[in-house]
């Protein structure tokens, strides 16, 4: 008999208490806690967000952006060792664990600095951003991801734009990491992230979630006009348009597609109901 597929884990990354008050109301399973989100695609948050999205929230389980600046994704040895110590901070920390990526000028993962973080952060889990999307070649990365080890998961849009316009890459990729699964003690999964929502997540499930989709990774943000009344012309810190404005998780956003995941995920409980246990009669048995 087919198993019936386990529910499917959704992971928000905010970089604000309100945006992660808002993923947790709206149903997410999972935090990546990050700075910088949405003008710079997410860097190292500080100590204090971390310790008071716990204080707030409890026991969320809660990944951490390790990435000392916007930019690519070559570091120097003075940039490793920043991301070394801050490995090592946020291990004091109750969190499930680190979200990292370093490249090669090449394309290619830069295996030994990924080795020396990965240890680092062990035995916490190790989740490789989307630093692999901007890889010269997907299958290559996620071998040399895979002989890293200690990497439970690739966040990836299936080197496109959006994850839901690069299904055929995502496909590629879960197949190629079901037949190197046999060697992997860490379980690595691929998840999904980059434009999902409530509109192309049920194409992205029905596609994915037989190759062994496990888990998606959205945002659910868009940038809010700011409160501040008096605006100096002429003058910013370096943020072009968004400047007056905050990046802020939309609680309707996540909850739209916790909704439509969770539906989509019981349909296919119905199709497979539990089978008798043991000693139970079958409808019509004579014994």
């Amino acid at each position: 008999m087919t198993e019936a597929p386990l529910p499917i884990i959704i992971e928000v990354c905010v970089d604000s208490v309100e945006s992660a008050m808002n993923a947790i109301r709206g149903g997410a399973d999972r935090l990546e806690l990050c700075a910088n989100l949405g003008a710079g695609g997410g860097t190292t948050p500080s100590l204090g967000f971390v310790k008071s999205i716990q204080d707030i929230l409890g026991e969320i389980p809660i990944m951490i952006m390790v990435r000392p600046r916007m930019g690519d994704f070559i570091y120097t040895e003075d940039e490793i060792k920043v991301m070394l110590e801050d490995i090592r901070i946020f291990k004091k920390c109750d969190i499930r664990g680190i979200v990292i990526g370093a490249l090669t000028s090449e394309g290619r993962v830069d295996v030994e600095c990924m080795k020396r973080l990965v240890d680092e952060a062990l035995p916490l889990e190790v989740c490789f951003h989307r630093a692999f999307d901007m890889t010269r070649d997907p299958e290559e990365a996620l071998y040399d991801i895979a002989n890293i080890g200690g990497i439970s998961r690739i966040l990836t849009s299936g080197h496109g734009k959006t994850a839901p316009s690069a299904l055929e890459t995502l496909k590629l990729l879960l197949a190629t990491r079901q037949e190197i699964m046999e060697n992997d003690p860490w379980g690595l999964s691929i998840m999904p992230g980059s434009g999902v929502n409530a509109q192309n997540i049920h194409t992205l499930l029905e596609v994915l979630l037989p190759l062994g989709l496990k888990e998606i990774h959205m945002s659910g943000g868009t940038w809010m006009e700011g409160s501040m009344a008096f605006r100096r012309q002429d003058m910013g810190m370096g943020c072009g348009e968004s400047e007056w404005s905050i990046w802020r998780t939309q609680e309707e956003k996540v909850r739209q597609v916790r909704f439509a995941v969770d539906s989509y995920w019981q349909d296919l409980i119905n199709l497979y109901p539990p089978a008798p246990s043991f000693g139970e009669e079958s409808e019509g048995s004579n014994v």
